[in-house]
């Protein structure tokens, strides 16, 4: 993979998971890189005090995308730090499951607000950089069930499939300013969150799934790196999606 020495990586959500594994891959390619987080104040120091042991270059940034200003200032501080952005990680998501008769309307908004809007507004703030500097390159994490569905889900699946037509859209907009706009889907990835399922649930999942295994962090990191890499230069308004085969 080619180096990202001398660019700048911006990553939300960064601090854990599929983010943080994204934000440890982008740096061992030489860029810098930018952990948001919203909470996780210590994870994220920890894992940017860990990359800097290694010689590696990163800054944790507090933010919520869902405000728009908090977005704004989020790019603001990092383009302040680095001197430009290069590339844009909406990773940031949170789930608030449960069958639609059940689902109360706040738990609908605050996953549509995070999830959908959050990505919005990083993607109007950092384009206006992108637009100054004709170029820039902007990967937005979908889901596989923002392609398929799933129930218990209504809130979540209309965030990710949301963010595919934002995807698509954005790269016909931006295309012209040689900024490229993609996704990546991910099916069932390996985390914190998924190892806690019950069993029944993760071998009703790998059955689904024609390499009969579950996907790393790390691949779907390589996707992303892949995206945003000079190889990629050609490819905008595309899904790419890192599942297995599950679809």
């Amino acid at each position: 993979m080619d180096s990202f020495k001398g660019k700048t990586v911006l990553i939300t959500g960064g601090s854990r998971g599929i983010g943080e594994a994204i934000a440890r891959e982008f740096a061992d390619l030489e860029a810098n890189v930018v952990i948001n987080y919203v909470s996780s104040k210590d994870r994220a120091e920890a894992i940017v005090n860990e990359l800097k042991e290694k010689g590696q270059s990163a800054l944790a940034l507090q933010a919520d995308v869902s405000n728009f200003e908090d977005s704004k200032r989020l790019v603001d501080e990092t383009i302040k730090e680095f001197g430009k952005i290069d590339v844009l990680i909406n990773n940031s998501g949170i789930t608030k499951d449960g069958l639609m008769l059940r689902m109360k309307e706040d738990d609908f908004d605050r996953v549509i607000n995070v999830n959908l809007k959050g990505t919005w507004n990083m993607c109007k703030n950092v384009t206006r950089h992108f637009l100054k500097n004709k170029a820039g390159s902007i990967i937005n994490i979908t889901s596989v069930v923002g392609i398929i569905g799933n129930p218990g889900q209504a809130n979540y699946v209309s965030s990710k499939a949301g963010i595919i037509g934002l995807t698509k859209s954005l790269a016909k907009e931006f295309g012209p300013r040689h900024i490229t706009v993609n996704a990546v889907a991910p099916g069932f990835i390996e985390t914190e969150m998924t190892k806690s399922l019950p069993d029944e649930v993760k071998e009703a999942y790998l059955k689904q799934i024609p390499l009969n295994e579950f996907g790393q962090a790390k691949d779907v990191a390589n996707a992303c790196t892949f995206l945003a890499s000079d190889k990629a230069s050609y490819i905008t308004g595309q899904v790419l999606s890192v599942n297995g085969g599950m679809i």
